[in-house]
């Protein structure tokens, strides 16, 4: 029986490496983890779980090409972050997607899915304009929707991970309390949570276990691949139950960089998705099972805070 391989891109990331592990753990597809650096310490890791391992470089369209040849599937996201991207501009992320598009419709990849983001500009009529990782993943969504190439629209909350990843929760200094801080964020204002370790792969998974079986419920859909909706002062109650110290919401001035400051502002104004049902019972009746917050808070901000 032939493998049913699926290209991985952002393997080495946050979000890759959850779809890399949860592939893995379910066994009926077969992960190839496409990384700049096949050799770096993270990408070996995964190569030793059992994933497969190819080289390729997002302004590389041939590059791309070879290293989906023999996939059935492809996740695409791309990293507005990276250094090498942000060198060439704000808009090279969209430059990076549509190339990823361009490619798996070459070598006629059966199923893409696009991890995605709401388009600020647009949502919020121009106020703000410069959240650039959003708006340039909403443009490769809908060059994506132009594309005839089958695919569905995974968009994701605020990765929970944030908490260590980012710095937004901090003890003070004699340890006795923390602070969870988020710049320009209204208390009032809800927050749309992903954890993307446990429930973003989940949600990858039963997108390729059915695109087949029962097309017309994921073909051409947009999903929210989003755990759980709450205010921080919320979340701020909910970690310290389970870390045992105080822990109190700062709603800061700014973090230091523009672009998320606006980020974080646009959220708290318009919210992400406020007219969708969350968790999305369309997910949960393709089979996930999305995690609360407090399991988070006991599984996983316990062990690293308390």
């Amino acid at each position: 029986m032939s493998l049913r391989v699926v290209a991985v891109f952002g393997a080495t990331g946050t979000q890759g490496s959850a779809v890399v592990k949860t592939l893995l753990a379910d066994g009926t597809f077969t992960p190839r983890a496409v990384t700049r650096n096949p050799e770096s310490e993270k990408a070996q890791k995964l190569k030793a779980l059992g994933a497969q391992v190819a080289q390729a470089d997002l302004w590389d369209i041939e590059s791309l090409k070879s290293a989906m040849s023999g996939c059935e599937a492809v996740y695409g996201v791309t990293d507005y972050y990276d250094p090498k991207n942000l060198a060439q501009g704000n808009t090279s992320e969209m430059l990076l997607g549509k190339n990823l598009v361009d490619a798996a419709k070459e070598v006629g990849i059966k199923f893409f899915i696009w991890s995605s983001l709401p388009h600020a500009t647009r949502i919020s009529n121009g106020k703000y304009s410069k959240v650039y990782h959003f708006d340039n993943k909403a443009n490769v969504e809908d060059y994506l929707k132009d594309s005839e190439l089958p695919h569905a629209i995974v968009h994701t909350g605020w990765f929970i991970e944030n908490l260590w990843n980012y710095g937004n929760l901090v003890a003070s200094s004699d340890a006795s309390s923390f602070e969870l801080t988020v710049p320009r964020y209204d208390p009032k204002s809800s927050q749309y949570m992903t954890w993307v370790e446990q429930d973003l792969g989940q949600c990858a998974l039963a997108l390729l276990k059915h695109y087949e079986d029962r097309e017309g419920e994921v073909l051409d859909h947009t999903f929210y691949a989003v755990s759980a909706k709450m205010d921080y002062t919320e979340l701020a109650e909910v970690l310290q139950k389970a870390i045992g110290k105080p822990v109190k919401f700062v709603s800061s001035a700014t973090c230091g960089m523009e672009e998320l400051d606006d980020m974080y502002a646009f959220q708290s104004e318009f919210g992400l998705y406020p007219h969708t049902a969350i968790p999305d019972p369309r997910l949960i009746n393709l089979g996930v099972h999305f995690h609360t917050m407090e399991t988070f808070a006991e599984e996983a901000a316990k062990a690293r805070f308390a």
